[in-house]
């Protein structure tokens, strides 16, 4: 029983083929997801998919690449979507250094604002970390996000920064690269940090996993990376996946 914690089968990508996609996730074993929206038309897609499957829940929120397009008025309708009984947390959200859309100063400002938010309705944050840790982490402490803690999804960073993350009431997750062959840092992480604040994830289509690197991801691979965690660790896959997918529950606090 895997769960897949950071999925966008609400891409595009799957318009033609999401009722297969979702019956290759339940043959490997993938019994519950979290479908991530990050602006106003992936949010109302993932609210669409929630509806139709049981085991699938969403999280909403404003990606930092486009932190400069957001209004008042879509903090206003995140917190109204957030009431939906299938939301279990707000994100992804966070800062992009590696895409230059929105400045900085405008990415810090709506993570600031999705973090109060989430603290307002006492619901975990899903954080997108790229090229910016330092102030990610200062934010985060600044704004006392621990009072809610979340998930360091796709964490790329290192196993000290991991720890730092753990310290602040965040879960680490592991995606496709964990099974890239020159990944020493993911590799490492997954070792050190300890099994019951780990969970796995696809982030599909992006970040597909070996043997599948460079093409499509989809929620089934995420079965992947958790025999990668096992190999690493020296543990069984069921295992992994039993501890991962009681994380998961967990964090988003899903009976």
């Amino acid at each position: 029983m895997l769960f897949d914690t950071h999925c966008h089968v609400n891409d595009d990508q799957f318009a033609e083929d999401l009722e297969a996609t979702m019956e290759r996730a339940g043959t490997a074993g993938v019994q519950y997801m979290v479908v991530v929206g990050f602006d106003r038309p992936t949010i109302e897609r993932a609210l669409e998919i929630v509806e139709r499957y049981d085991h699938v829940y969403a999280s909403v929120g404003w990606h930092p690449v486009d932190a400069i397009d957001m209004q008042e008025e879509d903090l206003v309708w995140l917190e109204e979507v957030a009431a939906h009984p299938k939301v279990v947390a707000l994100g992804e959200m966070g800062l992009d250094y590696h895409w230059d859309k929105s400045p900085k100063e405008v990415q810090k400002e709506v993570f600031r604002k999705q973090i109060n938010l989430a603290k307002k309705l006492n619901l975990p944050i899903i954080i997108h970390n790229r090229e910016a840790t330092e102030d990610i982490i200062t934010i985060l402490k600044e704004e006392q996000a621990e009072q809610v803690g979340g998930i360091m999804h796709c964490f790329s960073g290192s196993p000290e920064t991991a720890h730092e993350c753990l310290a602040m009431n965040f879960y680490i997750s592991l995606g496709g690269p964990v099974t890239f062959k020159n990944a020493k840092k993911p590799k490492e992480v997954a070792v050190q940090v300890p099994m019951d604040r780990l969970l796995v994830e696809t982030d599909c289509p992006y970040l597909a996993p070996h043997p599948y690197r460079g093409k499509r991801n989809e929620p089934a691979y995420v079965k992947l990376v958790a025999e990668q965690i096992a190999e690493l660790k020296g543990l069984s896959l069921q295992e992994v996946a039993q501890q991962t997918t009681a994380n998961a529950k967990k964090v988003f606090g899903i009976d």
